[in-house]
């Protein structure tokens, strides 16, 4: 069964794959072949191909991921460069696709967000591009392609976010709604977990490959206070434990002064109903979200294990979050791997945050779906902390029962019985993280591509 998994996995991505000039430079998010899929999943998207990425190097095939890092850098390159450019000189475009005229002739096309639902500029692509790149150059083991002069403009446009005029004294990243994975409205403005956590690995790994010439030095010297802050900032603000919540539940408020205990004024009565009994003493998590006066107190998977992976968390709370994970099992994994963010918003709750958007409806999509792409960093961050048993129970689920559906972008429901209603099927990235959680498994050794 693993065998023929694996082996439909794979003719799923290699049919995915988007030619320019005769070579191959992304794959395509879904190629459905009941034609439903929506126009755009037939662009590449660069979160998406981060994944089939690592399956790339893995398997040696590094020049479909060169080529893909040159060809989304000149559409950005293109774009940063148009004299009626409007995008912020940081963005990248969170797609593009291939345009063929009847001439013969090719041309790029980005999406920079203007063509996007709820016309929202992507912030993650730029972090996944970074991080793919840094794989890419462990792999070849050859800087040539970081030295490259557009390399160098595009990781320093990753330190050029760390520079910018704000009115924020936080280390950390602050975004609107829809501007990464969670791309539609679901009240994760502000400073969503998982942002933070693409932005410290990228930020590392920017820094390990940036030219150290005197025009740099500034933004070297910024970016490294910067990830310094946001490490400590993570780890200490975001962590929620027994400990910690009883910390919060008995802080006073309205402190002002250097030396208060409730520094960002979190009140009590804002602790959920749920969170008490959910955590249980040798578990816990990063939030999902936390500001002035507010600590969202949802679980986002993502940005969880990735902070497992890249090591923004300590050994002590990487090993909660996997504890988290075993004790609540039905609720984060249930029938597939794995839940995008727990609890879902209902009533009140989704007609105010969400805007009544009917594909987020609780318990899908956004809003507490299931999605088999988090297959792989669950399998990474399983490994890293000595959790094998974690990782291979999570991929026994995902062999069985992807090939059977159709290898479907995301699924419904409270366990994830249920075929996603609006998921789209032949979803690459599905395909893509079952295969590069299975190269996980028989080589833990690959997690030296992730920035830890």
């Amino acid at each position: 069964m693993k065998d023929k998994a694996l082996g439909d996995a794979y003719r799923l991505l290699d049919a995915s794959l988007i030619h320019y000039r005769d070579r191959p430079v992304g794959t395509a998010a879904a190629i459905d072949p009941t034609g439903l899929a929506a126009d755009n999943y037939r662009e590449c998207f660069i979160r998406d191909f981060a994944v089939s990425g690592l399956v790339f190097l893995a398997d040696g095939r590094w020049e479909i991921v060169r080529d893909f890092l040159l060809t989304s850098l000149e559409v950005t390159e293109r774009e940063h460069s148009a004299p009626e450019q409007t995008i912020h000189h940081s963005v990248m475009p969170a797609s593009f696709h291939v345009r063929r005229e009847q001439d013969g002739k090719e041309y790029l096309r980005g999406d920079f967000g203007e063509q996007a639902i709820g016309r929202v500029a992507p912030v993650d692509s730029i972090m996944w591009w970074t991080l793919l790149l840094c794989a890419t150059m462990q792999t070849i083991g050859d800087r040539g392609l970081a030295e490259r002069p557009d390399v160098q403009r595009n990781l320093r446009r990753v330190l050029a976010l760390c520079a910018n005029d704000s009115f924020e004294v936080y280390p950390t990243l602050m975004v609107p709604d829809g501007a990464f994975m969670v791309d539609r409205r679901m009240g994760v403005y502000g400073h969503p977990l998982e942002i933070q956590v693409l932005f410290f690995g990228a930020l590392r790994r920017a820094l390990h490959y940036i030219d150290r010439s005197p025009e740099n030095r500034r933004l070297i010297a910024v970016g490294e206070h910067r990830l310094r802050g946001l490490r400590q900032y993570v780890q200490h603000y975001y962590w929620l434990d027994v400990q910690r919540l009883n910390e919060l539940y008995r802080s006073p408020t309205e402190e002002l002064g250097e030396s208060v205990s409730n520094d960002l004024n979190i009140q009590p009565q804002s602790i959920r109903d749920w969170v008490a009994d959910w955590l249980s003493d040798e578990s816990g998590y990063l939030v999902g979200n936390l500001g002035s006066g507010r600590m969202d107190f949802r679980f986002f998977t993502q940005g969880n294990l990735l902070a497992v992976v890249f090591g923004l968390v300590t050994d002590r709370q990487a090993r909660g979050i996997m504890n988290l994970i075993e004790r609540r099992w039905d609720d984060l994994v249930g029938t597939m791997p794995v839940k995008l963010c727990y609890p879902a918003l209902t009533g009140e709750a989704w007609d105010l945050l969400t805007g009544c958007d009917p594909k987020n409806r609780p318990w899908s999509y956004h809003n507490g779906g299931n999605w088999p792409v988090l297959l792989w960093p669950l399998v990474a961050a399983a490994l890293s902390t000595g959790r094998r048993d974690l990782a291979e129970r999570a991929f026994a689920l995902a062999v069985e029962r992807l090939p059977r559906d159709g290898w479907p972008e995301y699924y419904d429901g409270t366990s994830g019985r249920l075929l996603g209603r609006y998921a789209n099927l032949q979803q690459t990235w599905s395909a893509a993280a079952l295969i590069l959680a299975d190269k996980l498994l028989e080589d833990p050794g690959l997690l030296a591509l992730l920035p830890e």
